[in-house]
């Protein structure tokens, strides 16, 4: 009578066994990638969101087709907050993040050392996946503050967002073109939802955000407030166009936000970025997940943004060399030779 409980023994010890090669297994199967993308009051944290939603596809998930991922098997990708395109380089650059988000030029200056990085060790060993969609430089008022132009910015409090972000790299330049700098106004250095709180309650008379638009939190204060948009156009747009290629004329369309009518403004390029030690398989797929056809109907509908990220834009204004894997990829879609 011993043996038929023995016997039940071996078979669950086998069970156990075999439960936790599995587990093991399914273990060893999950990479995950993060995304480094800007504030959540912005446009990069939830594109960012939708993208690696889109490049998923997590142990157990049905197949493409049957409602289910279209992503790279195994992949848990996650869009982390931070405080933007210099953040996101720097991160990218000492393995803190596998890849994120930053404006074309930081991402140019920084792989050259160039530019407003000039001194610093070229970041040789960033690399691009894609060109993602146009960001607008905006500079944000309210009508009773009677601010019209980037010269009425002197002797005024102003938030150029964080060091780190693009968005304070960009003011520098902006306030530069017009004869400005720093040392001109009141530097705050908000972010977000501080910003626009800041700017309704008077603490700040105005704001630098580079996003594109509609950007979450400026739909927010429009709602709320008699918010304007200053134009950045003139000699001094011209300035800045002419001296740095990254930089184009661009229109922010009117009621973009409730009450702002058309403004002239600057735009750069966003791109996504990630390092050249990124296994060159995992980058082609994560490249070719981008651009599927499930990855296109959660663009288009999961932000404003989506619907501008396309492959025929993916390479445009690039300034830093492809990742080998998205490269690969571009090359069999015949967009590279």
């Amino acid at each position: 009578m011993s043996f038929f409980p023995n016997t039940l023994k071996a078979v669950a010890a086998s069970a156990i066994f075999l439960g936790g090669m599995a587990a093991n297994a399914v273990a060893q199967d999950i990479k995950f990638f993060t995304i480094g993308t800007g504030g959540t009051a912005f446009t990069y944290y939830p594109v960012g969101g939708v993208i690696a939603n889109a490049i998923s596809k997590p142990p157990g998930s049905r197949e493409c087709g049957q409602g289910g991922s279209c992503g790279v098997d195994g992949l848990i990708a996650s869009a982390v907050s931070s405080r933007g395109s210099v953040d996101n380089v720097n991160a990218i650059i000492s393995g803190l993040r596998d890849s994120g988000f930053a404006q074309s030029d930081v991402a140019f200056w920084a792989y050259t050392g160039t530019g407003t990085m000039e001194g610093k060790e070229p970041a040789t060993d960033l690399r691009t996946i894609a060109a993602l969609f146009e960001e607008h430089i905006h500079l944000v008022t309210l009508k009773d503050r009677g601010i019209s132009s980037v010269a009425d910015l002197k002797g005024k409090r102003v938030s150029v967002d964080e060091p780190g972000s693009g968005t304070y790299v960009d003011a520098g330049l902006i306030l530069e073109a017009n004869g400005l700098s720093l040392s001109d106004i009141t530097e705050e250095n908000l972010k977000g939802a501080a910003a626009t709180e800041a700017l309704r309650n008077g603490k700040i008379d105005a704001m630098f955000v580079v996003a594109g638009f509609p950007t979450g939190a400026l739909v927010e204060l429009a709602s709320a407030a008699d918010m304007a948009l200053v134009p950045i156009d003139g000699d001094g747009a011209k300035a800045l166009t002419d001296k740095y290629g990254f930089f184009a004329a661009s229109d922010i369309p009117a009621d973009t936000y409730e009450g702002v009518g058309a403004t002239t403004t600057v735009a750069v390029g966003a791109q996504w970025y990630t390092s050249a030690k990124a296994d060159e398989d995992l980058i082609y797929k994560i490249t070719k997940a981008l651009w599927n056809k499930e990855s296109r109907k959660l663009l288009d509908v999961g932000h404003a943004k989506g619907k501008t990220i396309t492959p025929d834009t993916a390479l445009n204004g690039i300034g830093v060399p492809l990742h080998d894997g998205a490269k690969r990829f571009y090359k069999e879609a015949g967009l590279i030779e």
